[in-house]
């Protein structure tokens, strides 16, 4: 007979009580999650450190903090925590800025409880498939993000996406300016080297900006630049 899984564990920091008592929790229980509500980010901290959680629902704007300083901080303490951001602030720019700071999913307010149950499902499933996998610099299998030791992922453009992927097919190898160039040019003649260089710079500080950790993408003077991944 299988033996039957583990009901997830969330937290959930929402500091409207008719919205969390009501709605939210309840609804969550309903999807048979194990969920405890909390109004502030003290609150949050001491059940962090009593109780194991796999997963925390976080509002923006919170009375004792801000959900994207919080949602940075836990990531770069707990990067197997799955983290969901709910909040009425559904700009893009507020969107952009949470999955950047680390969460794993941004969903606006109202949320159909079945849709939020849905994503929580999802994100602990990605979880624990990245927990099976060694940990490393990766890009995720759309390529679209970069993935740390640490499990913080930073969103790529286009640009940063081709010159990865052709790093990461040379792991700890020098790939050849020239190749670089003609990866985003489609011809050396007609594209300013000094473009490449600065992109790299820009990467380099996005990653260290939004990860709080270097990336091991170093140049090799004359030659090219080699992603040194193996004991990053």
């Amino acid at each position: 007979m299988p033996v039957a899984e583990a009901p997830l564990h969330i937290a959930l920091l929402e500091d409207d009580p008719l919205l969390r008592d009501h709605v939210l929790l309840p609804g969550l229980r309903n999807f048979g999650f194990v969920a405890s509500g909390m109004q502030t980010v003290a609150e949050l901290q001491v059940q962090l450190l009593e109780t194991h959680f796999d997963l925390v629902v976080l509002d923006v704007g919170l009375p004792d903090g801000d959900g994207f300083e919080l949602t940075r901080q836990l990531r770069q303490a707990r990067p197997a925590l799955g983290i969901v951001m709910l909040t009425a602030r559904g700009a893009l720019a507020d969107r952009v800025r949470g999955l950047s700071e680390g969460a794993d999913a941004y969903l606006p307010k109202p949320v159909e409880i079945d849709l939020l149950a849905a994503t929580l499902y999802s994100v602990a499933r990605r979880l624990a498939h990245s927990a099976d996998e060694p940990a490393g610099w990766r890009t995720a299998s759309n390529g679209w993000s970069l993935q740390t030791p640490a499990g913080v992922r930073v969103p790529l453009t286009k640009s940063e996406r081709r010159l990865l992927r052709r790093l990461f097919e040379q792991p700890d190898s020098v790939v050849p300016r020239d190749a670089l160039i003609e990866l985003m040019a489609g011809d050396t003649h007609d594209f300013d080297p000094h473009r490449l260089d600065s992109m790299i710079h820009r990467l380099r500080r996005k990653v260290l900006g939004l990860a709080g950790t270097a990336l091991p993408l170093n140049a090799v003077h004359g030659e090219g630049y080699v992603l040194a991944v193996s004991n990053a």
